[in-house]
């Protein structure tokens, strides 16, 4: 019995890790990787597989104290402040207002009031009333108080999550957080399945396992933050025990989770698992999960995930950017990316959720 326990602290342990393969070492490795990453071009935009990696860096090197390299990651964003702003996107859609995230973490690390206007901006700009030439669904989701970039898939649930969260952080008006948790509770009573998975949308009737680490993510981000006394925490608590308990089933035994989770014959994907260590190890890492069973997930999700990583700090098997599509085949025929941002920001949060 004694020998059975100790296997099992063994095999939890999220702060002991071979050489080469620690948060630290595989964080900074990413984080250098990305820094380096030039902007775009005009008139390109940023966007929000970057917005992403950017955000995860950004905690990555305050956890560590590096202040070379924060002051690198802050360096490479105040072009957009000035000559390069027209590379910031309309905060108009889910996938470019999660860009505010970005500017709301570097508020909280330097309290430079310029990041937090625009953060603030974008963060607002998500719940402006629709404009005419918007859609009567984006209209009366507005009216019920939600977003009206609204649109029911389940990718929206990181993209609205992470920009809102990231707003009550940095000003501390519970506006925010409320908003997100609204939405959050709308997006599980519409999507969430018996199985505790989710559809990516109500049309497309399969796990895609980026889609559903979306969620799982946003779900992670949101309950670090949100209060014990919301009316709508526990509710959020249940979708995400719930959907981390399914996850659980279908880990493979490398670790990883695949392209459609309860697909065995699918393969194995890496920004879906990276996700879904990151909502692992912040539920274990807050007391949510068991911290022998999900602990033990969370390891072996982590040391199989950076064994995709190559010699150039690429993650390889990263779904490259999906819409939605009826279709099983879409989904397994989506290119299989090699450094692909999509990938690179999820192993960052991890990173930084086990250095917590």
């Amino acid at each position: 019995m004694q020998n059975f326990g100790q296997k099992n602290i063994v095999d939890s342990d999220l702060k002991h890790w071979p050489a080469g393969v620690s948060p630290e070492e595989i964080g900074k490795r990413l984080s250098e990787h990305f820094v380096i990453r030039p902007l775009p071009v005009a008139p390109g935009k940023v966007t929000y597989p970057e917005d992403c990696t950017w955000y995860g860096a950004l905690t990555f090197a305050s956890l560590t104290k590096d202040s070379k390299l924060m002051a690198r990651l802050e360096e490479r964003f105040k072009p957009l402040l000035g000559a390069d702003s027209v590379l910031i996107p309309a905060p108009d859609h889910v996938d470019n207002t999660v860009f505010g995230a970005v500017p709301l973490e570097l508020y909280l690390i330097t309290r430079d009031p310029e990041y937090l206007t625009l953060g603030k901006r974008i963060a607002d700009s998500q719940w402006a009333p629709p404009e005419e030439v918007q859609t009567p669904e984006a209209k009366a989701f507005y009216r019920k108080g939600f977003t009206p970039q609204t649109r029911m898939w389940i990718d929206d649930m990181y993209m609205i999550t992470a920009v809102q969260v990231q707003a009550y952080r940095a000003t501390g008006d519970k506006k925010y957080i409320e908003r997100a948790a609204r939405e959050m509770v709308l997006y599980l009573d519409s999507l969430q399945r018996p199985n505790g998975l989710f559809f990516h949308a109500p049309d497309v009737p399969f796990f895609w396992g980026r889609g559903n680490g979306w969620v799982a993510a946003g779900m992670s981000e949101l309950l670090s933050s949100l209060p014990k006394n919301n009316a709508d925490r526990p509710r959020i608590m249940e979708g995400y025990k719930k959907m981390m308990a399914s996850l659980l089933k279908y880990q493979a035994e490398n670790g990883t989770w695949r392209q459609l989770i309860d697909q065995p014959d699918s393969w194995n994907e890496t920004s879906g698992t990276g996700m879904f260590a990151f909502a692992m190890i912040t539920g274990v890492k807050n007391g949510w999960l068991d911290k022998y069973i999900f602990g033990a997930a969370a390891r072996k999700a982590w040391l199989g995930l950076v064994s995709y990583i190559d010699n150039s700090d690429d993650l390889r098997k990263v779904c490259e950017g999906t819409g939605k599509k009826n279709d099983r085949q879409y989904y397994l025929d989506r290119k299989r990316n090699v450094g692909d941002l999509h990938g690179q920001a999820p192993v960052l949060w991890c990173a930084s959720a086990l250095l917590r």
